[in-house]
């Protein structure tokens, strides 16, 4: 017999049983979010990296049997919540809920195109540079400002950078720290 063939069957064979069930069990778990995978967005990469950091997170720190376990479940679940945060755009249209505006489609020059007109209602942007203090600073010393300097262009650009901010922060805690996940 091959001498290969022996060592496989002494240390692996035995636990094939129970690799073969844990694959089961992994694919009852994914197919969820498999089924509704797309290939067209990010959002969809989101929810696979969010799903996968969250049970690593619930297994870990679980078990807890290494002293940093709970502390590593800590950082995968704010992983987890930036993620949320991103896939939906949070940051960027937080800006939204400090103005009301009127919106309406009206026929646009080219044929078959219509332009989106925004009549502003009314703002309260200032409650909103106030509550985001460090974004407004950026915005405004680095010059962050596209289009003109309203208001609203200001919040708008205030948004962009928590986006960012927020990608920033959690590509930095996965950098630092996805290494040290494991049981």
């Amino acid at each position: 017999m091959n001498k290969n063939f022996l060592l496989w069957l002494k240390f692996e064979a035995r636990y094939y049983h129970k690799d073969f069930i844990q694959g089961v069990k992994n694919l009852c778990k994914w197919f969820p979010i498999i089924w509704k995978d797309r290939d067209w967005d990010d959002h969809f990469i989101w929810q696979i990296l969010s799903f996968k950091i969250q049970n690593q997170a619930k297994y870990i720190g679980g078990r807890d049997s290494h002293t940093r376990a709970k502390r590593d479940a800590e950082i995968m679940m704010t992983c987890v919540r930036l993620i949320e945060k991103i896939k939906s755009e949070e940051y960027g249209m937080e800006y939204m809920d400090y103005c009301e505006d009127d919106f309406k489609f009206v026929d646009s020059d080219k044929i078959g195109y219509f332009e989106l007109q925004i009549n502003p209602i009314s703002e309260n942007f200032d409650e909103y540079f106030s509550k985001r203090k460090t974004a407004y600073r950026h915005v405004m010393r680095n010059g962050g400002v596209f289009g003109n300097d309203t208001k609203t262009h200001i919040a708008m650009n205030m948004g962009r950078f928590q986006h960012a901010k927020a990608k920033r922060i959690l590509f930095s805690l996965l950098e630092n720290n996805i290494e040290c996940w494991w049981d």
